[in-house]
């Protein structure tokens, strides 16, 4: 199963299928996330620099890093699931390439095979500098489940 066509309709449903789970992600609000752009099987998140995401040396943190891969690929995943499906990471392993200070990272999530079961992907975590350099710190490959929609009563 590969991702689905990109039509206007399609991605305005899944930009909304998105945003509506982004809101309820607890850690995105509080590291202070944000979704950049979705289309049918790809999806960005950015993550501004603050001294929430950092560790002792002042960089972004590779907890904030992952966390934001993550959230890219899943959220990807979750473009081409069946309707009333939710998506849960199963596995990931991330590639570390660089820590930087200021500016933001920007995490892209790509479904690289869509099955009923597992949903296969892959991304990139950028940083993209005041200036406008941008230089990349990470790479991602994350399985994804397909899980019922139980959104968890508070």
């Amino acid at each position: 199963m590969t991702p689905p066509a990109s039509t206007p309709e399609h991605t305005a449903s899944a930009r909304a299928r998105i945003e509506s789970s982004f809101v309820r992600q607890g850690m995105m609000r509080h590291l202070g996330a944000r979704v950049v752009h979705v289309e049918p099987g790809k999806v960005q998140v950015a993550l501004p620099y603050s001294d929430k995401v950092t560790q002792q040396q002042d960089g972004f943190h590779g907890g904030a890093m992952g966390a934001l891969a993550d959230i890219a690929c899943g959220y990807a995943a979750l473009t081409v699931a069946e309707p009333g499906m939710e998506v849960t990471t199963v596995e990931y392993k991330i590639n570390f390439l660089a820590s930087f200070k200021d500016g933001e990272l920007q995490a892209t999530g790509r479904v690289i095979r869509a099955g009923k079961r597992l949903i296969i992907t892959q991304g990139e975590v950028t940083h993209h500098a005041p200036d406008g350099k941008v230089s990349d710190c990470a790479l991602i490959q994350a399985t994804v489940a397909p899980v019922p929609n139980k959104v968890i009563p508070t």
